[in-house]
């Protein structure tokens, strides 16, 4: 049997952190501590989960921009508004996951992935 190295605590608390950094409102705040924990971090799981928050932010704000724009012809509201729901709800969603589940990374879906 293998043991896991890695400290399961640190796990949940790193990997909700960069899954919960998207309700802070400063941008590069945001943004900026999924990639610290990238950055530093050794464990591939806390790694993979700083990836996906990076790449859910990178997504939401290419939607918002895309959507934005279609406002002017009033195709956008509703799709604002469904943007603005997976932008609460998703995070949500995948901090419960990653104290749930702290082996293995959470995925969004429905996003493209940068990193």
């Amino acid at each position: 049997m293998v043991a896991n190295i890695y400290d399961p605590d640190k796990r949940k608390l790193l990997s909700s952190l960069s899954h919960g950094s998207i309700f802070l409102s400063a941008l590069v705040l945001s943004i900026g501590i999924p990639l610290v924990i990238l950055l530093v971090s050794d464990d591939p799981v806390i790694k993979e989960n700083a990836r996906e928050a990076i790449n859910f932010h990178i997504n939401v704000w290419f939607y918002g921009f895309l959507f934005g724009i279609l406002c002017w012809v009033l195709l956008g509201f509703p799709l604002l508004g469904l943007l603005f729901l997976a932008h609460w709800i998703l995070p949500v969603l995948a901090i419960r996951r990653c104290f749930q589940d702290p082996d293995n990374p959470y995925n969004y879906p429905f996003i493209f992935h940068v990193l």
